[in-house]
């Protein structure tokens, strides 16, 4: 084979190598998704009522009530440790979701601390609407 031709070949195999190692690169650099967790409001009852996060991960709390009641997500502790990208979709203090009846809303965050997190419904606790969020 021609010295020319081989190191021309050489080259472009150098090129398509280096294309791929970027790609890669990129592809794998990429932001991780985002996963969805959905949580369900009724009279009394979070469904369901302990969520188990991996700390680091992107999620979406997707949270309906479809309850006759106005029923709140509070976890005034997780909320603090977590990061909102959403932080609007909280109450004013930050503790908590506030869902009208029919209402949905979504939390986007990134679960930053290991633990255990206490969940209740500000308003129906006494009823037993209690739950947990352990980060691991």
């Amino acid at each position: 084979m021609n010295p020319r031709i081989r190191r021309s070949a050489r080259k472009e195999t150098a090129a398509r190598c280096g294309a791929l190692i970027a790609l890669a690169t990129f592809c794998c650099d990429a932001a991780p998704e985002t996963v969805t967790m959905n949580v369900r409001m009724s009279e009394y009852d979070f469904s369901p009522n302990h969520l188990t996060l991996e700390h680091g991960v992107s999620y979406r709390l997707h949270m309906e009530n479809r309850g006759k009641e106005t029923h709140e997500f509070t976890a005034p502790v997780f909320f603090a440790a977590a990061k909102l990208d959403n932080p609007e979709a909280l109450n004013r203090e930050r503790t908590e979701v506030v869902l009208h009846p029919g209402e949905s809303k979504d939390v986007f965050l990134t679960a930053r601390a290991p633990g255990a997190y206490d969940l209740r419904c500000g308003d129906h606790d006494w009823a037993g609407m209690v739950g947990g969020i352990t980060v691991r």
